[in-house]
């Protein structure tokens, strides 16, 4: 890990020609974008576009998650250098990545704002690449989901959340992010039953068929039991991948909105992921980082690791290959 050249490798999120390969341009300086990647609006040849959806209108506690894709990026810069540890190939060299900025909308016209983020996710999507997206409330699933089943059809989540999100909404005026997955399954964007949620330890009356992998059962049963279960349930079916960051113990991830003790510790969400090898990834999102609340920048630099394992899992998806 070096710099190639010291005097001209700078602001790589504009400068560099190649969308391919690591970065060895100081973490410290220059404009910060996802894992140093070029910024970009041109979707042409790009297998991943990420993006931040800086919107958090409903949180249960505290609010601050529209600061999270800013944290994130800026957390990502550390790891631009290596490819992710633990996969055996290095996606930023094999996969063609963009930085796709973050949506635009008006904060003071909330209504609107669901119909702004499906479509704003709609154009990454149609033009045949991956959206991984930086939240932000948990609600953004829904309208990402929206945009998402309009190309692939009902889709097998994967949901990483210490709540369920499954309580009953039947107004669709209501912006909630404690709904997003109920609302979801009505409307036909998800597959219950070939759908998880990992690391729940709220309760909740009904989960609508999805299969609960709780953190208790995480904790007594392995990392390995759990991916293997996940992907028993997804198969091959086109799979999204929603991580809330309060699915991990307030210990490893202390700025979210509503923090619960007992969760995931982060090397078993790292586990978990890398178990994930063989599932058919076409989209995901880490949501509800709250950078406000974590003066450590723990829970951003939790959140850019979880967004760089999943490019990780989707590099697998062209490669045809477990890794």
């Amino acid at each position: 890990m070096a710099l190639e050249d010291a005097k001209h490798q700078v602001d790589e999120a504009f400068t560099r020609q190649n969308r391919r390969g690591l970065s060895y341009e100081n973490a410290f300086g220059g404009a910060t974008s996802f894992l140093r990647r070029r910024y970009s609006k041109e979707l042409v040849g790009a297998d991943i576009a990420v993006t931040g959806i800086p919107f958090d209108q409903a949180v249960t506690n505290r609010p601050g998650a529209r600061f999270g894709p800013r944290a994130i990026r800026e957390a990502s810069t550390l790891q631009a250098f290596d490819a992710p540890y633990g996969w055996g190939y290095d996606p930023l060299s094999a996969l063609n990545i963009i930085d796709y900025g973050d949506l635009a909308f008006d904060y003071a016209n909330v209504a609107e704002t669901p119909s702004r983020i499906t479509e704003h996710l709609r154009q990454i999507v149609q033009a045949g690449v991956t959206p991984l997206s930086m939240g932000g409330d948990h609600y953004i699933t829904l309208p990402i989901l929206r945009a998402v089943a309009e190309r692939f059809g009902p889709v097998a989540l994967i949901q990483f959340d210490a709540h369920s999100d499954t309580w009953a909404d039947d107004d669709p005026a209501r912006i909630d992010h404690g709904t997003f997955l109920y609302k979801a399954i009505k409307e036909g964007l998800v597959d219950p039953k070939a759908s998880a949620s990992i690391g729940i330890r709220t309760d909740n009356p009904d989960t609508l068929g999805v299969t609960i992998l709780d953190a208790p059962s995480v904790h007594r049963n392995g990392v390995d039991a759990v991916a293997t279960k996940v992907k028993q349930l997804v198969g091959k079916r086109p799979c999204y991948i929603t991580f809330d960051i309060d699915c991990l113990d307030p210990a490893f991830a202390p700025g979210t909105g509503t923090p619960v003790w007992g969760g995931l510790a982060s090397w078993q969400a790292a586990e978990i992921l890398r178990g994930l090898r063989g599932v058919t990834l076409i989209g995901g999102d880490v949501v509800e980082v709250s950078p406000p609340y974590d003066t450590t920048g723990a829970t951003a630099i939790a959140g850019a690791h979880v967004l760089s394992e999943l490019i990780a899992l989707r590099g697998l998806v062209d490669a045809g290959t477990s890794l």
